[in-house]
């Protein structure tokens, strides 16, 4: 037993049309030269209190 097709979707056909039909240029401008990886990061260091974080950012990291 079949179903009568009552709500049947109509479909529009889709256009489909080239990067050259609507006048854009698609060839590559960007050249890859080298892909390497980040250099590894240093081990972290731990300080005992915020007097001494606050020391160590002012003279050695220089951010403070």
């Amino acid at each position: 037993m079949t179903l009568p097709n009552i709500m049947k979707a109509k479909k529009k056909p889709l256009e489909t049309l080239k990067p050259e039909d609507l006048g854009v240029d698609v060839t590559p401008r960007i050249k890859t030269l080298k892909v390497s990886e980040p250099p590894k990061r240093g081990a972290g260091v731990k300080v005992p209190d915020v007097a001494t974080l606050v020391a160590k950012l002012k003279t050695e990291a220089k951010v403070i």
